[in-house]
């Protein structure tokens, strides 16, 4: 059969015309789905991509205990170090109690006891004005520093990230453990701590302690019988720290130091030595030192000799 050849050209332009006609339509046609403002009411079905149905959101750590005696509900910009001076306890004993082999790992919202397990069954509960809640432990001596044998290194919780390199120049050796303290929490005789003159006062608001003038290197020393519970650099606006424990009701703090002379777990004497002055995180040389009540700040001229 014969066929044109001008014919069979023609039906395929045609043929091609409608093939690319086609394709316009479908381009053009496209639906656009903005996932950021659709504002479709439809309700999400389980098997749609990306939709989980019936999820239960995994409760943080503790927080069947919110609210109770004993317990501290973690806040932005907390850390364990922070969070043991504000309830008088140490930092170790905080991550024991709560069963935390990494000390840096607390969650916004997370509940920490704050108390030792026997004294939140034992004790009346006291609020403080801090907003963390503590009980009073029954006994009243600082417990001697454990052997450095009795924690094997799987089991004990492992430090806060806080001492800056080559700020802990020498450590004292261990000493005995302190004596029983005095019968009532609060007959500690305290001492000052160091020799320069006051140029700071106590002011709940905006300072927690007494500033003291110094000079770079002027001894640093306990102001009582206690266990260092904290030395490092761990805790923000006090540069290298220590912390003494003197018994169940008191702490005391002894802030930007130049060096740190004991360790941590380490039993100290009232007038030992424990750091050298200096100005970490400071804006000239002095000593910040802090007296805690029960992990409240109170004014040291209440406790501290006239002079």
């Amino acid at each position: 059969m014969f066929v044109s050849r001008g014919l069979v050209v023609g039906f395929t332009v045609a043929m091609a015309g409608l093939v690319l006609s086609g394709c316009g339509t479908r381009l053009n046609k496209a639906p656009v789905e903005d996932r950021g403002t659709s504002t479709s009411s439809a309700p999400a079905q389980a098997g749609q991509p990306g939709v989980v149905v019936g999820t239960p959101i995994k409760p943080l750590p503790g927080a069947e205990n919110a609210g109770k005696p004993g317990y501290y509900t973690v806040k932005p910009g907390d850390t364990l170090i922070r969070i043991g001076l504000e309830s008088g306890q140490s930092w170790k004993d905080l991550a024991r109690w709560n069963n935390l082999e990494n000390a840096n790992l607390i969650e916004v919202g997370q509940v920490l006891r704050v108390v030792p397990p026997t004294a939140a069954v034992a004790a009346t509960a006291v609020a403080s004005d801090n907003g963390v809640v503590t009980r009073p432990v029954t006994s009243s001596t600082v417990a001697p520093a454990p052997a450095a044998s009795a924690t094997s290194p799987a089991s004990a919780p492992k430090p806060p990230a806080s001492v800056a390199s080559g700020t802990v120049v020498a450590v004292a050796p261990a000493t005995p453990a302190p004596a029983a303290a005095p019968a009532g929490e609060d007959d500690i005789a305290f001492i000052w701590p160091a020799s320069g003159s006051l140029i700071a006062g106590f002011d709940e608001a905006r300072n927690k302690g007494f500033d003291i003038a110094g000079k770079a290197g002027e001894p640093v020393l306990a102001a009582a019988d206690g266990r260092v519970v904290y030395a490092g650099a761990g805790l923000r606006g006090y540069g290298n720290l220590v912390i003494l424990k003197h018994n169940n009701t008191f702490l005391t703090a002894y802030a930007h130091n130049q060096s740190l002379l004991v360790k941590e777990d380490q039993a100290v004497r009232k007038g030992q030595k424990i750091a050298e002055m200096g100005n970490t995180d400071a804006d000239r040389v002095k000593l910040h030192f802090e007296i805690r009540r029960q992990g409240k700040p109170v004014d040291p001229s209440r406790y501290l000799p006239a002079r």
